[in-house]
């Protein structure tokens, strides 16, 4: 039996379980993938306070040592199903099953990809999700994003402040963001947008050289050096569903102490409602979410 379970061991589960173990709480962490989650497929962080740069990967085994040195139990498991018995919360894995007083999901969200070939290749040398984490990189450079909604709109403003050129690529007819983003990337001298297109082929060696993009059988190529696909995220939530509440869009709702509809659960990072997901508020969310659960726990006893 655990005080607090926690899945997911990006920077918000691993800060929540350093919490936890400073408040001398027996805990759980739980992943199935990369310890430190997303960013540890990022080359350089030059965001995250105290660091000047750092690698996201180098970044996580530093959040991961220090909670193993609290005591930290891991497991390296996918985990199938959770569930609730006398106020137990009672999580089955690929290697067992565990239970925990608390739970904290920490699952995050995916950033939707564009699904073409070679694409994992050119993360991190070339393709980029997140134009404040890596726009820095590209300054003077040109570059594409991908995407007609508020966030690619938001990005391409961004990087048309930093960039040589900007081209948007949208696959419908018609921009989908708010009028006034629209109106503000259509005033922008350097960004071109080009509608009614997809991404049908990526180019380079290391580094992302050119795209391919199609217009129903017309064919064009574009040379850039960079290119952000803001086409949305994925929350990872679905074995979570009718177990907590989930907004439209799969987001399991929370408030301001990380609290779910369920008075035993806790959620931190990009897998909860919020306006903002960065390293920072992710980290944020870890620490609220872990000093809730232990609140909870204490009122247990």
């Amino acid at each position: 039996m655990f005080d607090i379970a926690i899945i997911g061991g990006g920077p918000a589960g691993l800060t929540a379980s350093i919490y936890a173990l400073r408040a001398k709480k027996k805990v759980l962490l739980i992943e199935g993938n990369t310890i430190g989650g997303q960013i540890s497929s990022s080359p350089r962080v030059d965001n995250f306070p105290g660091f000047k740069s750092i690698s996201g990967a180098e970044l996580g085994d530093k959040l991961f040592e220090q909670a193993s040195e609290l005591g930290l139990e891991f497991e390296f498991a996918n985990v199938l199903s959770v569930k609730q018995e006398n106020n137990i919360n009672i999580i089955e894995t690929d290697t067992g099953v565990f239970e925990a007083k608390a739970l904290i999901i920490a699952t995050g969200a995916k950033h939707r990809h564009l699904g073409v070939e070679n694409e994992e290749k050119f993360i991190g040398n070339g393709i980029g999700y997140c134009v404040v984490c890596d726009g820095e990189f590209y300054a003077g450079k040109d570059v594409a994003v991908v995407g007609g909604g508020n966030s690619a709109l938001q990005s391409a403003i961004y990087l048309s402040n930093i960039c040589k050129s900007v081209t948007i690529l949208q696959n419908l007819d018609f921009l989908t963001g708010e009028e006034s983003l629209i109106e503000e990337v259509k005033s922008k001298e350097n960004v071109l947008i080009k509608l009614g297109v997809v991404v049908s082929k990526l180019i380079g060696d290391k580094d992302l050289q050119e795209v391919e993009i199609s217009n129903n059988n017309i064919k064009e190529k574009i040379k850039i050096d960079g290119l952000f696909v803001s086409i949305g995220q994925v929350p990872q939530n679905e074995i979570f569903k009718g177990l907590v509440e989930l907004d439209e869009k799969g987001y399991i709702v929370a408030n301001e102490s990380c609290l779910t509809s369920n008075p035993s659960i806790f959620v931190a990072g990009d897998c909860r409602t919020k306006s903002i997901r960065q390293l920072t508020t992710a980290v944020a969310d870890g620490s609220v979410a872990s000093i809730s659960a232990c609140s909870y726990v204490d009122k247990l006893k």
